[in-house]
């Protein structure tokens, strides 16, 4: 089976890494690029935190950018440290990597993967639109060499984990969400309509340390540590008790999964202002619609199946 040509654009906190983690273990993807936006942590620490998961997985030299530092909407709001840790990772400490980034432009570098796997490339954003806007604002072209763009972010009907009806990444940078869901690029969005449905407990991760291949102990080890953080956070936040939403992991699973989703598509815009609505994704169901592109939706899941299917790239087989 030819490998899927896979761009990651994340912030990389504890869930970030495990979908991370994921996808560098699966059998069918190769990881061609990653880039960092600031959101859980600052991109330069998420593009840190990257080059230790690469490490962590025994990865091949793969390009790491680090991206903007603000969003197109203003200053960042700072770390997310109550759910992710100060470091980004749960408070684990991991080794010092010899690995070094890519010292280019993020816009030229998602430009150049564009150019080079062109009508393969296939998008997963984890954090944050800015750098994908910033591409499309500098590159228009890019979003015809796309081949689909799967995103972690929003609701159309579960609630808001930011604000009554906004989830954090499309809240952090609005605007930058709006534009890329009006660029025409062929777009799935695994939010939290998914997300909160598919629940990560620190059973399955312990269950795990007993079945794993041995390439995969270490990695195993510290999503076992980096969750003990994690899941007091999601305590904190949405009264979880022991488990946790599975947000960007899933939506690498909804890339590689998407038999396990019922998807609908709805022309789609994200409201950029507001005291209480901003980062709602807003759909039009009129005969006669607001200026919108469609976009896909991720509305249901095979929760069970989804977890199985997280789990199945670190077990012996």
């Amino acid at each position: 089976m030819k490998k899927l040509k896979v761009l990651i654009d994340a912030d990389t906190g504890v869930d970030d890494s495990i979908a991370l983690l994921y996808t560098l273990f699966h059998p069918h993807v190769e990881v061609v690029g990653i880039s960092t936006v600031c959101g859980n942590v600052e991109a330069w620490l998420a593009a840190e935190n990257t080059l230790k998961i690469l490490d962590l997985a025994g990865a091949p030299s793969i390009p790491v950018v680090a991206g903007e530092e603000k969003s197109l909407c203003g200053e960042w709001e700072g770390r997310v440290s109550f759910i992710h840790g100060d470091n980004g990772l749960g408070n684990v400490t991991l080794p010092d990597t010899s690995r070094q980034l890519k010292k280019q432009d993020v816009s030229q570098f998602h430009m150049e993967l564009a150019d080079k796997y062109q009508g393969e490339l296939v998008v997963i954003t984890l954090g944050p639109l800015t750098n994908i806007a910033r591409t499309l604002r500098r590159f228009p072209e890019f979003a015809g060499k796309v081949k689909h763009v799967f995103m972690m972010g929003g609701t159309l009907s579960m609630r808001g984990n930011v604000s009554p009806v906004a989830e954090a990444n499309f809240a952090c940078d609005p605007k930058a969400c709006d534009e890329v869901f009006m660029s025409g690029m062929d777009i799935t969005v695994a939010g939290l309509d998914v997300t909160m449905k598919t629940r990560l407990r620190k059973e399955h991760i312990d269950w795990l340390a007993g079945c794993c291949r041995p390439v995969c102990e270490q990695s195993v080890d510290y999503m076992s540590k980096a969750l003990v953080h994690y899941l007091k956070g999601n305590q904190t936040q949405n009264y979880c008790m022991g488990d946790c939403p599975l947000h960007d992991p899933l939506a690498v699973i909804c890339a590689l999964a998407p038999e396990l989703f019922s998807i609908e598509k709805k022309k789609a815009r994200i409201e950029c202002g507001g005291t209480y609505c901003r980062g709602m994704v807003v759909t039009d169901l009129r005969e006669h619609t607001f200026a919108a592109e469609y976009v896909n939706f991720a509305v249901d899941v095979d929760a069970e199946r989804a977890i199985r299917e997280l789990m199945s790239v670190f077990w012996e087989n």
